[in-house]
């Protein structure tokens, strides 16, 4: 066992990651170290190292889309295995004793830890993780493939999950969420819109090619009313444009993290019983449900490979819109 492994470190916000030799994390008690394998770069990454989001854990390293093997258990774990391999998600600890996590609701626990933000991640070549907080990957996904389903596609299932029965969906922002949720509406017999920035070509062609009955532009209307919107972009001003799209008794259910200001919008675009949601985290049992889902249907996962020490390349491309899908560190892959 190596003494020292390779992470990108996160230290000050509009500073790039900085490439170092640090120490093998030690598991403590309930905790397994993983050896990673890949990790995927998600858009919360990138609202941390933008400075969005406040008080991340000093010298982090990023990173909560990881896929690796279980190889050291500390004291009191039975499971995960020595040698399994797991997925580790965004939502890495929670107390067991607040109102919400006794009521079922531990993704708003009153004194959470979050991979990659609280606690150290998966930009690196170990992490140590709460063996609870480890999910079984589907055998049918490769290592790459499973890393997105983890965080975009736990995020989208539960925003989906929060638009009820509804058929006709919206889906404003298309990334490595949407085109895993678009696939998972389809299979349940629901017709998807895409809207994606203008000129997205790549995005729109991306949402056909997974299901999407139509894709245009976010300042396109859509071609029929819609029953539910699911806004995965973090653009406040999409709010009043998808509240205009969705017919009377509609959702409009917010999946990310950060958004911008939302702007001043007339009552009658919310009136008739339109709903306006948000998305907080997800539940270990959120984790096991999508893995059964992505058990079930053979999601097709698109992905672009990063080397681990070009993180900073990968949230670039992810910030300028240049990734269609998910975009993925290989760290021992």
């Amino acid at each position: 066992m190596p003494e020292s492994m390779c992470a990108m470190v996160y230290e000050s916000a509009g500073t790039p990651l900085h490439w170092r030799k640090m120490p093998v994390p030690t598991p403590g008690p309930g905790e397994v170290r993983i050896a990673v394998s890949v990790c995927g770069v998600c858009r919360t990454d990138l609202h941390i190292v933008d400075g969005e989001l406040p008080h991340p854990k000093a010298s982090l390293i990023p990173g909560h889309e990881i896929v690796g093997v279980v190889e050291s258990c500390g004291p009191g774990v039975s499971s995960p295995a020595l040698g399994e391999r797991v997925g580790v998600p965004w939502l890495g600890w929670t107390c067991g004793a607040c109102p919400f996590c006794l009521s079922g609701h531990e993704n708003l626990c009153d004194h959470p830890a979050f991979t990659g933000y609280t606690r150290d991640g998966g930009y690196a070549e170990y992490v140590v993780c709460d063996a609870r907080y480890c999910l079984p990957i589907p055998g049918r996904y490769d290592d790459a493939l499973a890393a997105p389903l983890l965080c975009a596609g736990l995020i989208g299932y539960r925003t989906l999950r929060m638009a009820g029965d509804a058929r006709r969906i919206g889906i404003y922002g298309f990334g490595a969420a949407a085109h895993l949720v678009t696939q998972i509406a389809v299979a349940e017999q629901r017709k998807v819109f895409a809207f994606t920035r203008a000129g997205d070509t790549a995005a729109q062609q991306l949402a056909l090619q997974t299901g999407a009955s139509w894709a245009g532009s976010s300042d396109q209307s859509a071609p029929e009313l819609l029953d539910a919107a699911l806004i995965f972009a973090p653009v406040g001003a999409l709010i009043p444009q998808a509240l205009l799209a969705v017919a009377k008794g509609g959702a409009v259910v917010c999946g990310g993290i950060h958004m911008s200001d939302i702007p001043s919008f007339p009552y009658r675009l919310l009136w008739e019983e339109r709903k306006l949601m948000s998305v907080a985290n997800l539940t270990r049992a959120d984790g096991l449900a999508l893995m059964r889902v992505a058990s079930a249907i053979p999601l097709k996962v698109h992905v672009t490979p990063y080397r681990l020490q070009d993180a900073n390349t990968a949230l670039d491309d992810l910030r300028a819109g240049r990734v269609a899908g998910a975009a993925v560190l290989r760290v021992n892959a």
